[in-house]
């Protein structure tokens, strides 16, 4: 049911959305037709790909042993939980992408700003991350037939020929797969979710067998002081929440087509503390098992892998790879660019055509080149990256303190002055105002070495900060809409859409 046609079936004036704000993408979702699995298997395909099978290992190579990963990681799960919960309800309950989100607290035109900032990240690590798939699969396709190492001896634009091969392969693929629409992305995760379950399984399995069932889930291969441990162990639950919280952000994007906020909730729990905790306890025990067998920590799945050296298991172990990181890709790293790019000009930019844009972009770009280059995603990615947490902070605050969750859904599509969430000439102040500052600290925590032992926590502190200074800048907005008669100024609004 569209906008339109709610206020007819309810008696009210038909309201007609400003075309600069709206398109069949943008407005309140129609279909409601994802379920807790549609949701489990969508945190399935963020967790399981070959970053977080890295980032896992690598804290056990860095003294940390099995039980402090796992404990460490399951708090920042527990957090992120809570977050995508928060972020979760209000697009399941209005049924608008991040973008619109973002005018409740930014303005109609100033949700630009958020949406640019996120477009631009996901851009960058789409193509990034099409970039490490295909070097696991030219690992795997190198150890099954070594012939092909004479096509890696030239290079393009940087990157060799079999690298031009397998990263094209994975770019088409990815771009067929979003050029279908929403309805299409969901059917890809609820089959890649699962599927590198069965691999991982199975390596476990084998890796365990190979070290006569014995790994020491208490010991480390590098030794440190309690002291260390502890920071170590703090540091971790910060790197977590940094990591997920570019999605955390744009949740909304997925549980705005959720029957309900139950299915939000339980599709969560059950792929938040449960799933990813355990697939990273799978990951850290397959690494100390390789410790046990090959007395060195391999931190990389693609080269254990190859360790195995049965052609069929290197085919499949890199396809398996492949879809991982492809599914991690199209959930963490197109949906939001498609969404925000239509967002920026709604009246030519579908999601589709806003997607498309999207993988051109990440193909121009050269990811390869980018990813050698430290200063790129260090300073440019890494400081965009910091910005997150003070959206998230500013976004949240706003909903459920200053605003208490009363929003006027037809408001966030009328750009008309003076209306609801025009602001100032579109643009709220009080939002930048509590933004800019926090923004700035937290990207100076981040890339500034000096704060090197406080950079896992810049995501929390600027969004903390960012929290604080937009409660300051509001108190009196709050103080006067608890005053006001009945539900405040705004309309409590549920999606004007069919559940299904």
């Amino acid at each position: 049911m569209s906008l339109a046609d709610h206020a007819e079936a309810t008696g009210t004036t038909a309201f007609v959305p400003d075309p600069r704000l709206t398109n069949e993408d943008l407005a309140p979702a129609e279909k409601r037709n994802w379920k807790v699995f549609d949701l489990f298997a969508l945190w399935m395909s963020d967790v399981h790909n070959l970053g977080n099978y890295t980032f896992a290992a690598g804290l056990l190579v860095l003294g940390m042993n099995v039980w402090q990963v796992f404990t460490s990681l399951l708090v920042g799960f527990v957090i992120i939980y809570v977050g995508m919960n928060w972020m979760g309800k209000i697009g399941q309950r209005h049924g608008v992408p991040f973008p619109v989100v973002s005018r409740i607290s930014f303005g109609i035109w100033g949700a630009n700003i958020p949406a640019v900032i996120r477009a631009v990240i996901a851009i960058m690590w789409y193509g990034i991350q099409t970039y490490l798939a295909s070097v696991a699969v030219n690992i795997m396709l190198l150890a099954a037939w070594p012939g092909l190492e004479s096509w890696t001896h030239d290079s393009f634009l940087g990157l060799h020929h079999l690298g031009w091969i397998t990263f094209v392969a994975l770019w088409l693929i990815q771009a067929l797969i979003i050029s279908q629409g929403m309805e299409s992305v969901r059917k890809f995760q609820d089959f890649c979710g699962p599927a590198i379950w069965i691999v991982m399984i199975a390596l476990a399995v084998w890796i365990l067998a190979k070290a006569d069932w014995t790994i020491s889930l208490t010991s480390t291969p590098n030794p440190v002081s309690v002291g260390e441990q502890w920071r170590q162990w703090f540091g971790a639950i910060g790197l977590v929440l940094a990591t997920y919280g570019t999605l955390m952000l744009n949740f909304c994007d997925f549980s705005r087509f959720a029957p309900d906020y139950k299915t939000v909730k339980r599709g969560n729990f059950w792929g938040l503390p449960i799933n990813s905790t355990a697939f990273v306890v799978v990951s850290v025990i397959v690494t100390a098992g390789s410790i046990e067998v090959f007395g060195k920590a391999i931190t990389d799945p693609a080269y254990l892998v190859a360790e195995i050296g049965n052609t069929w298991i290197l085919v499949l172990g890199a396809l398996t790879f492949a879809i991982a990181t492809m599914g991690v890709n199209i959930v963490a790293n197109f949906v939001s660019p498609a969404y925000d790019l239509a967002n920026v000009w709604p009246q030519k930019i579908t999601f589709k055509v806003g997607g498309m844009i999207s993988t051109v972009a990440a193909l121009v770009v050269t990811p390869w080149n980018l990813f050698s280059n430290p200063t790129v995603v260090q300073y440019f990615l890494g400081g965009l990256g910091a910005f997150l947490g003070p959206l998230f902070g500013v976004i949240m605050l706003d909903y459920f303190w200053v605003k208490r969750g009363r929003i006027d859904v037809d408001a966030l599509f009328n750009a008309e002055p003076g209306s609801r969430y025009y602001y100032r000439k579109g643009v709220n102040p009080k939002a930048l105002w509590a933004f800019l500052p926090a923004a700035a600290v937290s990207a100076v925590l981040a890339l500034v070495s000096y704060f090197s032992a406080v950079a896992p926590y810049s995501w929390f502190i600027g969004t903390a900060l960012a929290a604080g200074l937009y409660a300051v800048l509001c108190r009196d907005e709050r103080a006067g809409a608890g005053s006001a008669s009945g539900v405040g100024s705004d309309k409590a609004v549920e999606p004007t859409v069919a559940e299904g």
